[in-house]
């Protein structure tokens, strides 16, 4: 591929003089036809990677993500730029669905994002054998991993869906992956090692000075918050595990004074929209949100970045501070660590893991009880899996699963759910679902042995995920 044409590419529809870091090699090396795993640090450029290609490639550019609301996103601002993109999904209606699936088939579109569910349709399938697909884009693709901290059922199926695309030239892009995670996504996709090119970009981010503050309850914790906010300028997140730790802190910024949004999963649609865009479009915006906010948020501003509660692992940590300082300018990001908020986690992991024998009666409910379920609801199904107590949520989680796992069409919530395939089998495996729970226990303790380390934190950061580093990076608590 000419040289000129690639960097003419670059700056007619995207605007850059010039690429970032190996985006170069990673592109020409999809253009002559390489797999690629790509692993690169939030808002470092990692779509570009597959939308250049696209414009350069004669077919169908294929990009699955899990994320739907980022999805209008990337395709706005394709449009805007003359690429012909569409997504598919479930928040289109039947006829904009059908207009597009039209589309598809009469040839239309360079680039089309899907989540990973869309290969459940058989008409979707039966479209997308039909077109000459020149690239496979697998976007978060440590889902694909079991191990991973977002483990998505259909994204095992990938290798599935390569085979049905011909087998095409793919690039898997993810911000964090740990070296067991990188080697379940080259196995899961299909394809072997020495015909996968790596490209671990790292995740250095010189700028960003990380520390821990260690507190003893409520009312230690709010007074070490409230300092650290007077120190601060410039917009920032502080994160919280618990929507009710959440409340109770805006509550106690009311009272100070303290201008801020809150934004978590029980917010309507448009209210979460509204404070997205308000935290985008102006300068000293402060938000107090659970992990539902960050994704798709590019705000190069963004100065500080606090965890009120310990995450649950060292990737959905890493991804969260990954938000702050993008535009290369000092920035901070603060962990107040209570010992007592491991016990939330630790709850967490317990109704996140319920054993085979729970999964077995809730899919025999289901078969049995389809109709009383359907008209009875949530409380139907925890009075007869959990006895009403309110603090287990197994049920819930069983039911999500499901669907992540195409057990189950349609929802409790409204009144439509039903069993359209079999009982998955690692579900029924004991063994299975202990190790998946003793995994999402180490992940925890590799965190809390972050806070606790008095060595570089970035260090031990590199060392987690299996990369070389410096001894001090002087952008931490503990190399002052």
């Amino acid at each position: 591929m000419n040289n000129i044409n690639i960097n003419e590419k670059l700056q007619n529809y995207f605007g850059y003089s010039a690429f970032r870091g190996r985006q170069r090699q990673i592109i020409e090396d999809l253009l002559e036809g390489r797999h690629v795993l790509t692993i690169m640090p939030t808002g470092s450029g990692k779509s570009v990677l597959y939308q250049l290609p696209a414009l350069l490639l004669p077919g169908l550019t294929l990009v699955i993500s899990p994320l739907i609301s980022l999805m209008k996103d990337q395709v706005d601002s394709l449009t805007e730029r003359g690429i012909e993109a569409a997504f598919i999904n479930s928040s289109l209606s039947k006829k904009e669905r059908e207009k597009r699936y039209k589309g598809l088939a009469e040839g239309r579109y360079k680039i089309l994002y899907i989540t990973p569910e869309r290969f459940r349709k058989e008409e979707f399938v039966d479209l997308i054998a039909k077109r000459g697909i020149s690239l496979f884009a697998v976007d978060e693709a440590h889902c694909i991993s079991q191990w991973g901290h977002d483990f998505r059922p259909d994204y095992t199926r990938l290798k599935a869906f390569r085979s049905i695309t011909g087998n095409p030239p793919t690039i898997a892009l993810t911000a964090t992956a740990t070296p067991q995670v990188q080697n379940d996504i080259i196995i899961q996709l299909g394809l072997a090692e020495d015909d996968v090119r790596l490209y671990h970009e790292g995740i250095e981010r010189a700028n960003l000075f990380l520390e821990v503050i260690k507190v003893y309850g409520e009312s230690e914790k709010s007074e070490a918050l409230l300092k650290k906010l007077k120190m601060q300028t410039g917009s920032g997140i502080i994160y919280f595990t618990l929507i009710k730790e959440l409340m109770k802190m805006s509550d106690l910024l009311d009272r100070h004074h303290v201008a801020h949004q809150i934004y978590h999963g029980r917010l309507d649609a448009k209210t979460r929209k509204r404070v997205q865009e308000k935290f985008m479009d102006n300068t000293d915006q402060l938000v107090l949100a659970t992990n539902a906010f960050g994704m798709g948020i590019d705000k190069k501003d963004i100065r500080f970045v606090i965890h009120a509660q310990i995450p649950g692992s060292l990737e959905a940590y890493y991804q969260e501070i990954g938000r702050a300082g993008r535009d290369g300018k000092k920035s901070v990001c603060t962990l107040l660590y209570d010992e007592s908020d491991l016990n939330v986690h630790m709850e967490f992991i317990k109704w996140n893991n319920p054993s085979a024998d729970f999964y077995s009666r809730a899919y025999g409910l289901l078969l049995s009880e389809e109709e009383r379920v359907n008209a009875e609801g949530m409380a139907f199904v925890k009075e007869n899996l959990s006895y009403k107590n309110r603090n287990d949520f197994r049920a819930e989680t069983v039911l999500a699963l499901f669907d992540r796992w195409s057990v189950t069409e349609g929802s409790v919530d409204e009144g439509n759910i039903r069993v359209v395939s079999d009982f998955p089998e690692q579900l029924f495996s004991q063994d299975y679902l202990e190790k998946k729970i003793k995994n999402e226990q180490m992940k925890l303790y590799k965190m809390m042995m972050y806070v606790k380390t008095e060595n570089c934190r970035k260090a031990f950061i590199h060392d987690y995920f299996g990369l070389s580093h410096k001894e001090k990076c002087m952008a931490c608590d503990n190399d002052e």
